[in-house]
């Protein structure tokens, strides 16, 4: 699989099906994984690297789900292409960002990603579109089993799965869940929500992560301790009570704008769309926000002509490597924020 084939794909992540998707975005999980007998890869120095990365590539290839996936060499990978892939969700900037031997197994469907030599000897995550924490956890599951018999894990019995980060120790399970919040961000009500979550022991990132803001008004939530927890646990919260909860106070918010604010919320909503259809250099934050705006105005039924698939594709699309990627190569600022205008103006139907 090519970054070229990645990219001819969508992102299942920006999917527009699955429970209560017009707030959740996705749910993933990620499971964090070392090799017995290896030292971490912060004590690991450049040959120890190279052979556990060719030790675990040739593993991924012959366990029982290698026909769906192809491993993608990242250290031979070029700047963009690099960049796609963090873009897409399939490696985090982290990876992308390590020196030496690393890489990426990846399913063809892009719902399934098993990274090597990043933060952990393997990290694997599993995402769905929407509310699917139930399906992730068994999926996921079944495929950490699955490497599992071609590869013995740090293990201790009394601290669980050993991992780089003491906060991963025990199960090494990080439940995230990408939302999309405006009204709460519109109200001003996001700041309750998001000191809310800290004080259960969440965490609350932007679009592409750890260190991102939430540009968009998109907000991934995720666990942060996993010591002492069963996985199953965890889940569950995140699907029965924390979820929920999020869920419950951005769509009040939405109801309140409907019936306060409504002229305001309209007119928000229509200049974003009127700034899309007409604009001949934008930059990706604006593109952002004002997808953000228009995405809102599709779900409570105020724009009736803009597919939510539209949409989704525009997120990926317009980000600056997949834009780059798309144009044959690098673009300078200028040339990007006239070719990503381009690109919307013909998505939405105004070229």
């Amino acid at each position: 699989m090519t970054i070229n084939k990645i990219m001819d794909k969508p992102g299942c992540w920006l999917g527009d099906g699955g429970p209560l998707s017009d707030i959740v975005i996705s749910s993933r999980i990620r499971l964090a994984r070392n090799v017995a007998g290896y030292p971490f890869l912060s004590r690991a120095t450049h040959a120890q690297r190279r052979d556990l990365a060719a030790f675990l590539r040739e593993r991924l290839e012959s366990s029982s789900f290698r026909p769906d996936f192809t491993y993608i060499d990242v250290d031979q990978l070029d700047e963009l292409g690099c960049q796609v892939l963090v873009e897409r969700h399939l490696v985090s900037r982290q990876l992308v960002e390590a020196k030496g031997a690393r890489g990426v197994s990846v399913s063809e469907s892009q719902n399934t990603v098993v990274m090597v030599n990043e933060e952990d000897h393997l990290r694997m995550h599993v995402v769905r579109a929407g509310m699917q924490l139930d399906e992730i956890w068994a999926a996921i599951d079944k495929l950490d089993d699955s490497i599992e018999t071609e590869v013995d894990y740090a293990f201790h019995p009394r601290y669980g799965y050993l991992t780089a980060c003491p906060t991963n120790v025990g199960t090494g399970i990080r439940v995230s869940v990408m939302l999309h919040l405006p009204a709460l961000k519109l109200t001003g009500e996001i700041e309750r929500v998001l000191r809310a979550a800290k004080d259960m022991n969440l965490a609350v990132r932007g679009l592409f992560g750890e260190g991102t803001e939430a540009t968009g008004d998109f907000f991934q939530v995720s666990n942060q301790v996993t010591l002492g927890r069963a996985e199953k646990e965890i889940v569950s919260e995140f699907r029965s009570t924390i979820v929920p909860r999020i869920v419950e106070y951005e769509r009040m918010a939405r109801q309140a704008l409907l019936d306060e604010k409504s002229r305001a919320l309209d007119d928000r909503i229509f200049r974003s769309y009127g700034t899309l259809r007409h604009a001949r250099t934008i930059s990706s934050e604006e593109t952002l926000l004002h997808l953000s705006h228009i995405r809102l105005g599709v779900h409570i039924g105020r724009i009736k002509d803009v597919p939510v698939k539209v949409l989704n594709e525009l997120f990926l699309e317009t980000q600056p490597a997949h834009l780059q990627k798309a144009h044959g190569g690098k673009l300078t600022g200028e040339q990007r924020s006239a070719a990503r205008a381009d690109l919307i103006r013909r998505k939405l139907g105004c070229a």
